[in-house]
């Protein structure tokens, strides 16, 4: 039997728990999983994409089961198709999240209908959750432990407290 894989991409900038926490349901669904971090986006990401590929591989280190985290520069698709991979993973918190997922899955999925997307809820106590919200908690001073593992915490505390202080 092939082996079942999946691509959990987005740009990470940084991890937080309800992004591992879509990582382990997929786990649960599929044979490996693969964490693309993507190096493109229309975001400015706060870290850049090496220590963003760090955080995560330091996040997902302690999952029972091997996690691959790879940065990328292309399609999402074309990522996934490279690998061998069928699947992609997107998280869904909210409905104003499904409208943009929904789009960005039908474009996808007429680029390369080969590829599935699997959309993941998480559980209930992270569906509030976004990097953009850690990243504005921690850049006012505000706790985000509950939020993100404790590497992410501290990358965020250096890099916002040098901003602040240039």
């Amino acid at each position: 039997m092939p082996s079942r894989k999946a691509l959990y991409p987005g740009t990470f900038d940084p991890i937080t728990f309800g992004h591992l926490d879509i990582i382990e349901r997929a786990q649960a669904l599929f044979d490996e999983v693969v964490v693309g971090v993507a190096a493109q986006s229309t975001k400015a990401p706060l870290f850049p994409l090496a220590q963003r590929v760090r955080l995560a591989e330091q996040a997902v280190a302690a999952f029972p089961r091997p996690v691959r985290v790879l940065p990328f520069h292309a399609l999402t698709v074309d990522f996934a198709k490279e690998l061998g991979i069928h699947a992609v993973i997107r998280g869904l918190r909210a409905v104003s999240d499904f409208e943009f997922e929904f789009q960005l899955a039908l474009m996808n999925r007429k680029i390369a209908p080969e590829i599935e997307t699997v959309f993941l809820m998480p559980r209930d106590s992270f569906i509030y959750l976004s990097s953009s919200l850690v990243k504005e908690i921690s850049r006012l001073g505000g706790p985000v432990s509950c939020f993100v593992p404790k590497p992410v915490e501290e990358a965020l505390r250096g890099t916002l407290t040098a901003k602040v202080t240039d």
